[in-house]
């Protein structure tokens, strides 16, 4: 599915945008840089090689859709956090938020799966080595079934379907 995205891409939008930047080129001497319109078009060439990421690689969202979606509970709660005013607390915070969102991306009840990282870690203080930690991660197999949610049927993707979900460990 993936590399039906990033052909599907390169066929129909990366026209599109090279379209769009070589227009923002010609703007550049027309428009002062100085200006409100100028800034952004400078900021835009500046990102120009992060901006077109996508194009290339068909895990990568069109969009940070689902990430704004998945910091809202966090945002709209940050009131009730005004009681962590330490960088431990923040840190701490920041750590456990972590958790819990790659748990839901990974389909992982949070709650269960918090209890059962509460109960295991524990277990390892004494160990040298940290290797255990690979059987904890939430995509792992050796995560138990009662952290998981039951799997609901999944709809075909109409295609061309261009993404919208997490991607987690996307590289260069």
């Amino acid at each position: 599915m993936p590399e039906e995205r990033k052909d599907y891409r390169q066929q129909k939008v990366k026209p599109l945008v090279e379209a769009y930047f070589a227009w923002v080129r010609e703007q550049m001497g027309a428009v002062p840089a100085e200006s409100e319109t100028g800034k952004g078009l400078t900021y835009s060439l500046n990102q120009e090689k992060y901006l077109k990421r996508f194009l290339d690689n068909g895990n990568i969202p069109l969009d940070n859709s689902a990430f704004e979606r998945a910091i809202r509970p966090f945002t709209v709660g940050r009131n009730n956090w005004q009681v962590i005013d330490t960088i431990h607390g923040a840190k701490a915070s920041a750590i456990i938020y972590s958790i819990v969102e790659t748990a839901k991306a990974n389909n992982l009840r949070p709650y269960d799966y918090l209890k059962h990282l509460l109960e295991e870690i524990p277990k390892h203080m004494d160990e040298k080595t940290t290797d255990f930690i690979k059987s904890m991660l939430p995509w792992s197999s050796s995560i138990p079934i009662t952290c998981r949610k039951p799997n609901k049927k999944q709809r075909p993707l109409p295609p061309p379907y261009l993404g919208r979900r997490f991607c987690w460990g996307t590289s260069d």
